[in-house]
């Protein structure tokens, strides 16, 4: 097939620039080295931004039809259901006020099912690594299926390949990667009534999370050690002291150890690239960036990329040249690089409020729960950050209102506060 755009991977990321660039009417191969769909806990929660952007794509209804959740609220509490901090998306700007939590494999079904006529998926074909033109710019893919390799020319290439991402080495972006000092241990809870709310406990042991999904079923992602499922561990024992550590969750109990085998345990890592793109190759999804999943962004990210991508693109007409990809390359870079190193702060912040489970970052967590909790303002920016409906980052002032340090006399107001001299 010839192709104006490859891209490699056909996860949410990959498939949604797959539909963005399509619509273009740019002929798009997409390459996968799974042979099917794999199942995975990942991306269940999207914000009211992404909600948005599957509207303005058609998909939305589609989406809806699976027996999507609405919910209204993102609430962190305490082990015993106390709430600690709440952000009500009612009150944010524009038509979307809710985030949806979907199936990962029902927004990924509802995207190909929608993909534009010029688009080809084509699944067990492993990208190994980028063909370039005799300028050295990336001109397309090299790639093996059914034990031989060829290469498919192609003025764009997407790199939606995980945060392995084979192309990203290939290209020769660097990254920056660490992994958080814990892991998560994810359960889909069948059977298990739940409140319409993202609800985040904070814990002794650190984060237990609990939203709900299709088909009266929930997600379950506890925080746990590095060791703490090595070796034959007493699964029952186990489930016991999480029902002790978190009372609010005991009504789970009996759905939480009906699932017990169908656990899934998550490494968690930062991720971040060292750029967005290189002449005829972006990145997108989590081989550009990746953020703790507490904060709920990862896949919002990278739909966010795909509209960006898409845009920047048709800013030059939409044209396959590679002149015109380059430009809008440059141009993707611009505009999404802000945006997601503010996200990843974010949700660096949030994750450390709820996941230390000792010392000074626990202590300063708690009490940056209460500032913020007690601040209508910073309540509306903090929603208005993890929604991406009205991105706002958090000033130095805020910081320190949010610590105690300073008293923000603008707490009870939208505007934001304009230092005194004694605060500058």
């Amino acid at each position: 097939m010839t192709a104006d755009v490859v891209v490699a991977g056909a996860g949410a990321g990959g498939l949604a620039c797959a539909h963005a660039l399509g619509a273009l009417g740019l002929r798009v191969l997409v390459l996968d080295r799974q042979r099917a769909p794999a199942s995975i806990a990942k991306g269940e929660i999207l914000q009211p931004e992404t909600v948005r952007i599957l509207d303005s794509w058609g998909a939305l209804d589609a989406l809806l039809s699976t027996g999507a959740r609405a919910v209204g609220r993102l609430a962190i509490r305490d082990a015993y259901g106390e709430p600690l901090l709440c952000l009500d998306y009612a009150g944010l700007p524009g038509a979307y006020r809710q985030i949806l939590c979907a199936d990962y494999g029902d927004l990924r079904a509802v995207l190909a099912d929608g993909l534009p006529a010029t688009v080809e998926v084509r699944w067990g074909v492993r990208v190994t690594g980028v063909r370039r033109d005799g300028d050295g710019r990336v001109g397309g893919v090299r790639a093996v299926a059914d034990g031989a390799e060829r290469e498919i020319p192609a003025p764009l290439v997407v790199a939606a390949d995980g945060m392995s991402s084979p192309l990203r080495r290939a290209a020769g972006i660097g990254v920056e990667r660490r992994e958080y000092p814990h892991g998560l241990v994810a359960f889909d809870v069948g059977g298990a009534a739940v409140a319409d709310e993202v609800s985040a406990y904070r814990t002794g042991r650190g984060l237990c999370l609990v939203y709900p999904l299709p088909d009266g079923r929930c997600r379950l992602y506890v925080q746990v050690t590095p060791d703490e499922f090595r070796g034959r561990a007493d699964l029952d024992a186990w489930c016991e002291r999480l029902l002790a550590d978190v009372p609010a969750i005991r009504p789970l109990g009996p759905a939480v150890r009906a699932s017990l085998h169908r656990r899934q345990l998550l490494a968690v890592y930062r991720l971040r690239s060292a750029r967005l793109a290189v002449p005829g190759l972006a990145l997108a999804g989590e081989a550009a960036h990746a953020v703790h999943p507490m904060a709920a962004q990862g896949v919002n990210s990278s739909l966010g990329d795909a509209e960006t991508l898409a845009a920047c693109l048709a800013a030059e007409g939409g044209a396959p040249e590679p002149a015109a990809v380059d430009r809008a390359l440059r141009a993707f870079e611009a505009a999404r690089r802000p945006r997601l190193d503010h996200v990843a702060t974010v949700s660096h912040n949030a994750s450390r409020m709820i996941t230390a489970v000792s010392g000074l970052p626990k202590l300063l967590g708690a009490r940056m729960m209460r500032r913020t909790a007690a601040n209508p303002r910073l309540l509306g920016l903090t929603a208005g950050n993890l929604s991406g409906t009205d991105v706002r980052p958090l000033s130095a002032l805020d910081r320190l209102y949010q610590l105690g340090l300073l008293a923000d006399r603008h707490a009870h107001t939208t505007s934001p506060p304009v230092p005194s001299e004694s605060e500058r």
